[in-house]
């Protein structure tokens, strides 16, 4: 068992939005990589990143991404920093990732001053635009399918991505 499709993008992709919608037209199940983590830790992400620091968060990230791809059929959307480690790209291949790309300005209006998303608490715009220019060669590497994001209707973007799965 595999998911049917990985979702990787950075922050403001749309993953969580778009695998959604896909997993309703595909009639599969839905997960969060992130939801999955908070689940497990008892806590949101912010506090993991502060209470145990975001090491601690990167390896919970690593052991719910390896053991989600080896037991879930569904849609799964990875957190935007998954990507970075070697372990989780080599664990990704022979699967389906979709990456959602998208522009800065775009990422910028999504995820807005950055509430609730640790890397993004002190200065955004800067922060965001380094983690675009950082992941985007990574979440080429991984990549089976990419969609440009910017200015779709996630809706759309999800009735793309059934009729291609």
């Amino acid at each position: 068992m595999s998911p049917r499709a990985v979702l990787v993008g950075a922050p403001g992709a749309g993953k969580t939005t778009v695998g959604r919608l896909l997993a309703d037209r595909l009639g599969v199940p839905f997960l969060d990589a992130d939801s999955a983590i908070e689940a497990e830790a008892g806590k949101p992400i912010p506090e993991i990143f502060f209470d145990e620091g975001e090491e601690h968060f990167r390896a919970l990230e690593r052991a719910t991404v390896a053991a989600t791809l080896e037991s879930f059929d569904g849609v799964f959307a990875l957190g935007g920093g998954a990507i970075l480690a070697a372990e989780t790209r080599k664990a990704l291949a022979g699967h389906t990732v979709v990456y959602l790309e998208v522009g800065f300005a775009d990422a910028l209006s999504r995820v807005g001053l950055g509430a609730g998303r640790p890397l993004l608490a002190i200065n955004p715009r800067a922060t965001l635009k380094h983690l675009l220019d950082q992941r985007r060669p990574l979440y080429e590497e991984v990549a089976t399918v990419t969609v440009v994001t910017d200015g779709l209707d996630p809706d759309a973007i999800a009735a793309d991505l059934a009729a291609r799965l």
